[in-house]
């Protein structure tokens, strides 16, 4: 696992219904540079968070008054979803988003998942790029009405 980010704080806890707008204010802001790059409004900023924090398990990184980061994942039959991570503008650079990512990985082998997966936008090969240094692969691209999604997978030893 990675070092924590470098700004020393309690650790990750899960979200609570009471939490949602402090996760939703999170992901507008994380997400909301993608808008341009993508063309059309993000998945995640179309999300009712209201269902996502009683469906998922949803972490966060930071007290909640000054929250750095959001992880939202879904456990399925073969594999963990990274469903979102997402650094709030103000903590990216800092490797909140690979602590993250290391914290995902760590969780799937508590659940006994061989897997975690995600998707990204195909246009954003920043992000792209950014999981494939980190071990992910591309799995399939799918196409959408709108959009298409590059789906990535990286298998746990």
């Amino acid at each position: 696992m990675t070092s924590p980010p470098r700004v020393a704080e309690a650790p990750p806890r899960r979200a609570q219904i009471g939490d949602v707008a402090a996760v939703e204010a999170l992901q507008h802001a994380a997400y909301a540079h993608n808008r341009d790059l993508l063309g059309v409004e993000p998945l995640p900023l179309r999300a009712d968070y209201n269902e996502i924090v009683a469906q998922m398990e949803v972490w966060l990184f930071g007290p909640i008054e000054a929250l750095r980061g959001v992880l939202a994942l879904k456990a399925e039959p073969d594999a963990l979803l990274i469903w979102s991570v997402a650094s709030a503008p103000h903590a990216q650079g800092a490797g909140l988003g690979a602590f993250m990512l290391d914290f995902a990985q760590a969780r799937a082998r508590q659940l006994n998942l061989a897997a975690i997966r995600l998707y990204t936008g195909e246009k954003l090969q920043g992000n792209i790029d950014w999981y494939r240094r980190r071990g992910f692969a591309i799995d399939r691209v799918e196409t959408l009405a709108d959009r298409r999604i590059v789906h990535m997978s990286k298998r746990l030893a």
